[in-house]
Parts: C-alpha cells; sequence; structure tokens
C-alpha cells in the first residue's frame, strides 16, 4: 500500500505541466504563484484536520518555503519555454546533485562513488538535451538554465526538509508550513504577473487542479507512503514523475525530441536510477569472522 501511495503521487507530479500547456494562456508566474497559494492552503487545512504538529524552526520554514517558490516559478517559466518532458527531465535530473551537495554541507551526509556516478550520468545528459533540440520540440537555452534552477530549489527545500524530518517533525506538518509559507511568499507575484486568468472559468480550474492535485492530495500521499519506505524506495517509485510528463508531453501534446535529446533523457533518468537503487549493506561480523589478538 505504501508503494501504491508512493507511484500515485508521482503520477499526479507528473501532469503538472501538461495541465499548465492545456489550460488558457497566462504568465508562467502566475499559474506557478496561484498553484502554491491553492496548494498551502490545502495542505495547512489537512495538517490541521490529521492534528500533525507545525514545525516551529522558523529559518528552516524560511528556506523550504523560498525552495519551493524558486522551484515553481523556474519550473514553469522553463515548461513554457523548452516543452513539458524536457522541462520535466531537467529539472527531475538536476534535483539529486544539488540535494547531494547541499545534504552534505548541511547534514553531513557523506557523497558516495553513486552520488558522484548519478551526477556526471545527469550532467552529460542535460548537455545532450540542450545540443539534440531537433525535430517538433523546442529545446531553449534559456528554458534550460530555468529548468537547472528548478532542480536547484527542489533540491534545497528537500534538505531542509529532510534536516526537519530527522529532528522529529511530522512530515505533514513540514509540508503544510512550507508550502503554505511558500503560498504567501507568492502572493506578490501572483499579483504582479497578472492574476486575470482566475477570473475565466479555465482558468480557476487549472489553478484549482494544480493546488488540489499535484500539490495537496499528492504531497500528503507521498508523506503517508514515506512513513513505510525507505528513502532510495522511495526515490526509485518517484521516478514515475518525469516518465508521466514525457509521455504525456509526446502524446497528449505531441512534443517530439529528437534523438539525441531523447538519449539524453535517457542517460538523466539513469543517473536518477543509479542514485535511487539501495547499495548493498555490509555483513556483520560473525563470531567466526572476529581474529583472537
Amino acid at each position: 500500500m505504501p508503494r501504491l501511495l508512493v507511484l500515485f503521487a508521482a503520477i499526479l507530479f507528473g501532469t503538472t505541466g501538461t495541465a499548465q500547456a492545456l489550460g488558457p494562456d497566462a504568465s508562467p508566474l502566475a499559474v506557478g504563484a496561484a498553484r502554491i497559494a491553492v496548494g498551502g492552503a490545502l495542505l495547512l487545512l489537512a495538517a490541521r484536520l490529521l492534528g500533525a504538529a507545525m514545525p516551529r524552526d522558523r529559518r528552516a520554514i524560511a528556506g523550504i518555503a523560498v525552495g519551493i517558490a524558486i522551484y515553481q516559478l523556474a519550473f514553469f517559466a522553463a515548461v513554457d519555454l523548452t516543452g513539458v518532458a524536457v522541462g520535466t527531465v531537467v529539472a527531475i535530473g538536476t534535483g539529486p546533485a544539488v540535494a547531494g551537495g547541499l545534504g552534505a554541507l548541511l547534514n553531513g551526509e557523506r557523497l558516495t562513488r553513486r552520488w558522484a556516478a548519478a551526477t556526471t550520468l545527469a550532467g552529460i545528459g542535460v548537455a545532450l538535451l540542450v545540443l539534440g533540440g531537433s525535430g517538433d520540440a523546442s529545446i531553449d537555452p534559456l528554458g534550460i538554465v530555468l529548468a537547472v534552477v528548478a532542480g536547484a530549489g527542489y533540491g534545497t527545500y528537500t534538505v531542509v526538509t529532510k534536516g526537519q524530518l530527522e529532528r522529529g517533525a511530522t512530515p505533514e506538518g513540514v509540508m503544510a508550513a512550507g508550502f503554505a509559507s511558500a503560498g504567501v511568499l507568492l502572493l506578490p507575484v501572483l499579483f504582479i504577473a497578472g492574476p486575470a486568468f482566475l477570473a475565466e472559468p479555465g482558468g480557476l480550474a487549472l489553478a484549482l487542479y494544480l493546488g488540489a492535485i499535484p500539490t495537496a492530495l499528492a504531497y500528503v500521499l507521498f508523506a503517508r507512503g514515506l512513513r513505510h519506505l525507505s528513502s532510495g524506495e522511495t526515490a526509485t517509485i518517484v521516478l514515475a514523475e518525469p516518465v508521466t510528463a514525457a509521455a504525456l508531453g509526446m502524446t497528449v501534446l505531441d512534443e517530439q525530441p529528437g534523438a539525441l535529446a531523447l538519449v539524453g533523457a535517457g542517460l538523466v533518468l539513469a543517473g536518477l536510477a543509479v542514485l535511487a537503487i539501495p547499495g548493498r549493506k555490509r555483513p556483520e561480523p560473525t563470531t567466526a569472522d572476529v581474529v583472537p589478538a
């Protein structure tokens, strides 16, 4: 059951870019800000109903909120410029590299050879995506940069959230506090970028869908599943997100990346798979293995 919860959450995450592309003509900054505002409010309500305690570390919550805001705005802008499939894969592929570096710096996590190999694969994949922009899909250099920035924001709030969870905070509480704070942070962006699309039925439906389904519902499901799974297994299941986004981009939106770009996307996903596969545990020494002094 926990695996199904995380898998369903990942599939919901993967629908975000396609929903934006199918929605009304609106600023990606406004759409991203509206999503977090709605999703943050719903997550806060869910945390209250579930009785989840809110974390009290204001600096950590601020870090999570800033990371969410950066990820959201950069991601929607990247998808607008370079397409759902490429934008999502680059953003997701960059996140683990940033998370690994920040995890070592802030949480004292050890950087392994497996992490280095995964980062190398993802880096080569991003380069091929940039160089392989042919066919009907538009591989925009600025869109790639924004997708990398989005991945950096994702990695940042993931590491800070992990630190709070290790200190005893509940997943629902951390996500509610972080997303609600990010929603408040992004309200000025919504009004500056243009909230007029919310007056249209299609625009309002888009904001409600993005806030309720791939944000509030998905993150509650993700948190529930994560309680019973290892981080490596969870990361493996979440690979369904870019796969979902790429499949929707090609089938629903008729995006057709070139062959070299597809190879690059495959390398990024291979890097994610290397990160997700748990390493072998060293066997505990037995009495027979102990050599008398």
